[in-house]
This record gives C-alpha cells, structure tokens and sequence, in this order.
C-alpha cells in the first residue's frame, strides 16, 4: 500500500503524522514538566482515583451483564422491527453526552418520572446524583455498545454449527456450553476492557451527576484545580495521572477486543433450532422490552420537556449555536483530511499514529494546551480553536478506521489499472479514490461532526459567555436551575447533532 500511495502520498502521510505527533506530544511534555514543580498525589488526587476506577469497573461490569441477555435474545430471535432495535443500539454513540444525562435526570431526577411512581406508591425519592447515578449514565451510554460487540460475536458463530446441534437434538443447555460460551469467554473480556477504558474518561457525566468530593473522577478533579483553585500543578499532576490510566486501560482494551473466530461456515442464514418458545420466549421478549425503554424513555422525556422549553431559551443561543456549528464543520473536515493523508502511505506506523489520541481524554489534552498559551496569550481568546483541535483529535481514531479500509480496497481493486493509465498524485485521488470512497468520507465526517457537536469538555476550560458552545451553554443554564431552558437546548443540540451527521452521510451516498 505505501508502494502505491506515490511521493506525494508519502510527503502528505509523513507531514500529517509528525503534526499529530507534535500535537499529542507537546501537551504531554509541558503537563509533565508542570507537574514536576507541584506536590506528590496526596489523599484528594488518590480519592479521585480511585473514583475513577470504582466507578469504570462497575459500570463496564453492569453494561456487560445486562447486555448478555438482551444480544442473547437478538440472536435467536427474529421479529418485525429486529433491524431498528438493533439500529436504536447504535444511537447513544452519536448522542450527546450532556443531552443524555438530562434526559436521565428528566426519568430518574429529583422531579422525575421515576420518583413519581414511587411517590404514588408512597416511597421516599431517588436521588440520582453520586456514584449510583454516574454508573446509570454510564450503562445507558454503554451496554447498547456491548450489545453489538456480543451480537457480532454471536454472528460469527457458523450457522452450520447450529444446524449440527439441532441434528443431534441437543437441549439448549448443551448448545451454551459447546457453542455459546467458548464464544463469550473471547468476547466479553475485550468488551468489559474496552467499556472500562471509556468509562475512565468520562467528563460529562461526572460533571452533572458526580454530586460531591466522594464522587469526583480524575478529569472532574482536573476541572475543579483549573476552575475553582487556578492550582495549574495539581491540574497538571492529575492530568499526568489520568493519561496514565487511560493509555494502560487502552492497551489492555486493544490487546483484548480481538476474537480468533468460532470456525468458517457458508454464509447460510442463521436458524436457531435451540431457542424454543414458553418460558424462553417471554424471557427474551421481557429484556428486549426492558432495554427498548431504558434506552427510549429518557430521550422521550427530553424531547416532551424540551418542546416546552424552547420558550425560555436566552437570546445568547444563536451565537452558541454559530460557535457549534462552525467547530463541528471545522472538525469534519480537519478529521477527514488528517484521515485521507494518514491512509495514502498506510503502513503500521500510520495506523498506530492514528490510534494514539485513544490513549489520551480531551481535558488532558485541553490542561497542556492551557499551560502552553498561558505563556503568552489569554487562553480565553483561543477558546474556540482549542476546542477545534482537540475534537479533531479524538475524531480521528473513528474516522481513520472508516477511511483507510476504503482507500485500501479502492486500490486493491483498480489500483493497477490506474497505475497503467498513468494517474498519480492528485489526479488519483480525484478520479480513481474519492469517488470510491463517498461512503466511508461522507459516514467518517458525520461521526467527526456529530461527536464534536456535542462536545462538553475543553470549552469548560477555555469557555467564556462571549465564547461559549450549545453544549457549554446548556451546562450553564442546569447550574443556574433554569431546568426549562436547559431541557429546551438540550432538545436543539440533540436535533443539530442527528441532522449534521445525517446530513453528511446522506452526502457521502451511504445509509447509516
């Protein structure tokens, strides 16, 4: 492939990977040098912690044990509407952080449905604030996505195995044990590895529903050092820890999240002679149901509170609406030019470059570009930029695995016959790759949009009123209880981010 990439390709591969490197690892040295001048971690960083890692292993364990049962049903079942269930597991993924947890809030919150039911039944409410609440945002964001690891690993199994089984009439217990669980001991330790890696980096969540000192996580406690105390070296050393976590956790996560495979089959479709009706049949249906309505109620609630808060709304919206919009499109198109220069010369280098911004979380990245431009500007005045670079960065691993798969199959199937007609270099690009490769551009930039659209994370360092994002300013309204105008942004960001993404995919020709 790099043969084939040409030396412009080459030049582009090389200029876009060292910028990323420079870019990673500048924020790292300057975090490391200031965090050289503070204290060694005492009892507060070590609680944050170990915050961090309760709250990560619990909720990586509840996504993982309620999504057994709800894949388990997916893929011994068939039933009308199956394909959009499996659809609607997909969405927390392009759903905004902060849009979701009020949502949660407006079912499970103080004033939510939740807590009328027991009211009526004469209960005492739920508080949903603290580590019980974080875990619940986390298993919402959490268990759809292992779900769908559990669900392909269930669809690797041959159906020929299946068939196999049904000839020798064996019961359903006998198909777990010699089809199901030789599968699911490869599966689920990637998964828990990889929902334990991405729980470590929650911001948002944390932000909204941490609810007080025993219940802050790394990047809450770099946030409150910025914010409240201004301490950069406690920012600094905490932002050191956290990177240290998160890059340990990835590793393992990477290590993990492979499945050797249960075997080649035919590609048959896919009966299950085991999965018998009575009690079996109702017990799948009862987890389908419970996972279509933890999944559909908080967004149901948001949207009804929502509609009646778009009267509240300040006059300051449309100027965070403008800021949004520009940075997602910004980030769009950054992410999908870094992406194409990465995948012209892909080789392993390219390919382990453009994961390494998963080793890294947005507030970690945001703490060393704070103290690189406190040296000589307001970091204030950058904010928006900032916060361009940063959702770039994170996008990119997304996007970079949609992109140099497409690249790398365009020129494996036309790429010799271009050769012999002579086009290289941009001519290439333009007649032979990126008409080949709408799909994955157009689906790679809706992801890059749609995730920084609703991006609450380095704007809380940098933000002011007179540069705040949708996101920013949805956050500020909560804190200051107007419940009704928070509900009602939350609803705009929420349509802003599913229209940006379906925009560009419809745009690239690929159904989503």
């Amino acid at each position: 492939m790099a043969g084939r990439a040409g030396p412009l390709g080459r030049a582009a591969g090389g200029a876009a990977g060292l910028a990323l490197v420079v870019l990673l690892v500048a924020p790292l040295v300057m975090t490391f040098l200031k965090a050289g001048e503070g204290r060694l971690p005492g009892p507060a960083e070590y609680g944050a912690l170990r915050f961090t890692l309760v709250q990560a292993t619990l909720s990586a364990i509840l996504s993982v044990l309620v999504a057994l049962p709800v894949a388990r049903a997916l893929a011994r079942r068939r039933f009308p509407g199956r394909r959009l269930f499996v659809t609607l597991t997909g969405a927390p993924f392009l759903l905004p952080v902060a849009v979701a947890v009020l949502g949660l809030l407006a079912v499970f919150g103080a004033r939510g449905w939740v807590n009328d039911l027991l009211g009526l039944a004469g209960l005492g409410p739920w508080r949903i604030y603290g580590l019980h609440g974080v875990v619940l945002a986390h298993v919402f964001f959490n268990m759809p996505l292992a779900t769908r690891m559990l669900l392909q690993g269930w669809s690797a199994i041959p159906a020929e195995r299946f068939r196999l089984a049904a000839t020798l009439d064996l019961p359903p217990g006998q198909v777990f044990r010699l089809l199901e669980w030789p599968m699911l001991r490869q599966v689920v330790p990637g998964a828990l590895a990889a929902i334990f890696a991405i729980c470590l980096g929650s911001f948002s969540v944390a932000l909204i529903l941490g609810g007080g000192p025993r219940a802050t996580t790394l990047e809450l406690a770099i946030y409150q050092a910025f914010l409240f105390d201004f301490d950069l070296g406690r920012a600094a050393l905490l932002a050191l820890m956290q990177s240290g976590v998160v890059a340990l956790a990835a590793v393992i996560s990477l290590r993990l999240a492979r499945m050797d495979g249960s075997g080649s089959g035919l590609g048959r479709e896919r009966q299950r002679w085991d999965a018998p009706g009575g009690w079996r049949r109702a017990l799948d249906c009862v987890w389908l149901v419970l996972a279509g309505l933890f999944l559909t109620l908080p967004l149901l609630a948001l949207v009804l509170d929502g509609i009646g808060g778009l009267a509240d709304l300040p006059a300051r919206i449309w100027p965070a609406m403008g800021n949004s919009v520009a940075i997602s499109l910004g980030c769009a198109a950054l992410t999908v030019c870094l992406s194409l220069a990465l995948s012209a010369p892909m080789a392993r280098w390219s390919e382990g470059l453009g994961l390494m911004p998963l080793a890294l979380s947005p507030l970690v990245l945001g703490t060393g570009y704070f103290l690189i431009l406190n040296i000589w500007v307001s970091p204030a005045r950058l904010a928006l930029p900032v916060t361009l670079l940063v959702n770039t960065l994170m996008a990119l691993p997304f996007c970079l695995r949609l992109i140099a798969p497409a690249w790398a199959r365009a020129e494996a199937d036309h790429g010799r016959l271009a050769s012999q007609l002579g086009l290289t270099g941009p001519a290439r690009l333009r007649w032979l790759l990126l008409p080949r490769m709408r799909g994955a551009l157009g689906f790679g930039a809706g992801i890059a949009a749609a995730l920084s659209m609703g991006d609450l994370g380095v704007i809380t360092l940098f933000g002011s009123p007179e540069r705040e994002t949708l996101p920013l300013l949805m956050y500020r309204l909560l804190g200051a209880y107007r419940t009704d105008a928070a509900s009602g942004a939350a609803l705009v960001l929420l349509a802003m981010s599913f229209g940006i993404f379906f925009l560009f995919d419809r745009l690239g020709g690929r159904d989503a």
